[in-house]
């Protein structure tokens, strides 16, 4: 977990300014239409007003920006002085959202907004700044979460006070096409908008951060229907990037109710699209939800005191109270979770035990051993977390169950499930699995490393700053499912296979495909599903299109090296003459 203690004063304030090739290629597209009043939400120095001020547009009459901090704000004001005595130039120095609420009950609207909102976590906002963004929320009528982030506000009010035709055109974080709490952002996006174009770049374009960012480009509709959305990958430097325009142009858009919930969908290609859709029709074919029920692991609020090695059970002869548990990548090689691993993970000293203390475990009535390890956790202030403090006894810890089936809730290159055999507890970083009545275990563990499930996984999951790939339990219900096939032999061979590290993630994946999807798919499918999976895959690990990760633990390229990559506009690889736009 993050504390607001540890950050840095630039990411508490969302502080990472725009590239000024950035801003200019945004400012010029929004700018290009003929705009005569501009907004800029998040002006810093003036980065965006730079920009403008360089493209010296004609007929801009009127532009307004907002900085909270006075010091960037009178820098910005310094550099407006550039922009044509005919501009009326307004730089207001207060906190956006309390301005764009008051604009937006006056009827305040732009031509454009162009900027790069702060990235700054609901947590870390003062109170103030988060009533008011519960409070733009409630004004859109649009569902609030306290996950979301300072971004999302932002974007939203910007779009709201745009008039019709008008153009948006700003930087925004990736997670913009797949984390739940970007889910009003996209609703009012579609709802609001007639076309979105979102630029994808390959490259991390703002070094100091590990945050992934999208060039995102809307033009204001009439609100009568639901707009599109384009998803455009990108190689390289953004001075290599053609006209927006010709993007636009040039752009396969994905109609709005193909766009229930996630953006992802806009990266495949229409046959990669038709394909999907037409496979979750077939006989056979299902969603995880209809064969398996996915719960959270066990929520302990201190692992660190519940998860020890057997040194500790030892050294306090809490035995009794000690049971079998993994919850790590690191505890489990391959799919297969039993005696043999336990005893490998024992001997290599990792915490294979969870304590288990139950409400009648009174501290008093403890053994000797027992009592000191509880007081121990006590002496380092454990009873006041949070998830202990809302419990009694603190170290009595609910809802202690284990499946026959685990899942880890993050993985590199692929989720996989790993048969329980030895009935071991996991923690929160697991999930508990639990087949369907007459689904074999063994069966379903087997099926599911596979390039559709894999690519599914793509598409419902969420990833940020690192690449790691994430999945709550709402998210695997939907994930595909080939028909199940296998039994203990073909399980076996996949538990070596993935536990040998020998093979790279495609080839895990083709050889998982020969076994599960053979007799289901023709090749030409089963190579559709992988080229997507892997392209989709490199994606998320920021990895050259023409280069793979080496195994599991993620080495890029058997040289170890990445490759260089070209700047080069990646229209998603196909003859676009034979893709029809809103396909």
């Amino acid at each position: 977990m993050n504390f607001i203690e540890n950050e840095s004063a630039e990411k508490l304030r969302g502080g990472y300014y725009t590239d000024p090739l950035i801003a200019r290629y945004l400012a010029g597209w929004a700018l290009a239409a003929g705009a005569s009043s501009v907004l800029e939400p998040s002006c810093g120095d003036g980065a965006f007003i730079a920009a403008v001020s360089d493209l010296r547009p004609r007929g801009l009459k009127k532009l307004t920006a907002c900085e909270i901090l006075a010091e960037e704000a009178a820098k910005a004001r310094v550099r407006s002085r550039q922009l044509p005595r005919a501009t009326s130039i307004d730089v207001i120095c207060d906190d956006f959202l309390s301005w764009a609420l008051d604009g937006l009950e006056r009827g305040a609207r732009f031509d454009a907004v162009i900027g790069n909102p702060p990235f700054i976590r609901y947590q870390y906002l003062p109170e103030p700044a988060q009533r008011r963004a519960e409070a733009l929320f409630a004004h859109l009528d649009l569902p609030f979460t306290r996950h979301t982030n300072a971004w999302v506000p932002f974007v939203l009010a910007s779009i709201s006070l745009l008039r019709p035709g008008g153009r948006l055109a700003m930087v925004v974080p990736a997670e913009l096409l797949h984390v739940l709490h970007a889910q009003a952002v996209r609703t009012h996006l579609l709802r609001s908008c007639a076309r979105v174009l979102v630029i994808d770049p390959e490259d991390i374009w703002f070094q100091g951060t590990l945050q992934g960012v999208v060039l995102l480009l809307a033009e204001r509709g009439d609100g009568k229907s639901q707009g599109s959305v384009g998803v455009v990958p990108v190689r390289g430097a953004l001075a290599d990037l053609p006209d927006a325009d010709a993007v636009f142009a040039a752009t396969a858009f994905v109609p709005g109710p193909m766009l229930e919930r996630k953006w992802t969908i806009a990266l495949l290609h229409q046959r990669e699209r038709s394909l999907l859709n037409d496979l979750a029709q077939r006989p056979g074919f299902a969603r995880f939800g209809e064969k398996a029920g996915a719960a959270v692991g066990i929520v302990t609020g201190a692992n660190q005191f519940f998860l020890v090695p057997d040194a500790v059970v030892e050294a306090y002869r809490l035995q009794p109270f000690a049971h079998a548990m993994f919850g790590r990548s690191d505890h489990v090689q391959g799919v297969i979770y039993d005696d043999a691993q336990h005893e490998r993970n024992r001997r290599s000293g990792l915490p294979t035990n969870f304590l288990w203390f139950t409400e009648t475990d009174a501290k008093k009535a403890l053994p000797a051993g027992a009592r000191r390890y509880v007081e121990r956790g006590e002496a380092e202030r454990l009873q006041d977390r949070f998830k202990c403090r809302i419990r009694s006894p603190w170290y009595a810890v609910p809802s202690v169950f284990t499946s026959p089936v685990g899942m880890l809730k993050r993985s590199h290159d692929f989720p996989r499930l790993v048969l329980n055999e030895v009935g071991a507890f996991t923690t929160d970083t697991a999930y508990r699995v639990t087949p369907r009545e007459g689904v074999r275990a063994d069966a379903l563990v087997h099926s599911f490393v596979n390039s559709l499930t894999a690519l599914s996984a793509e598409l419902e999951g969420r990833h940020y700053g690192g690449g790691v790939l994430e999945l709550v339990p709402s998210e695997i219900a939907r994930l595909q499912l080939p028909p199940l096939v296998g039994g203990r032999r073909e399980l076996r061979e996949l538990d070596r296979d993935v536990a040998g590290r020998s093979f790279s993630a495609d080839e895990l994946l083709a050889r998982a495909d020969d076994r599960v999807l053979s007799k289901s798919l023709t090749q030409a499918e089963r190579e559709t599903l992988a080229g997507a999976s892997r392209r989709l895959r490199h994606r998320r690990q920021r990895i050259s299109s023409d280069e793979g990760s080496d195994n599991l633990d993620g080495e890029v390229g058997r040289s170890g090296v990445r490759k260089r990559i070209q700047p080069q506009l990646l229209l998603r690889d196909v003859d676009l003459a034979a893709e029809q736009p809103g396909e």
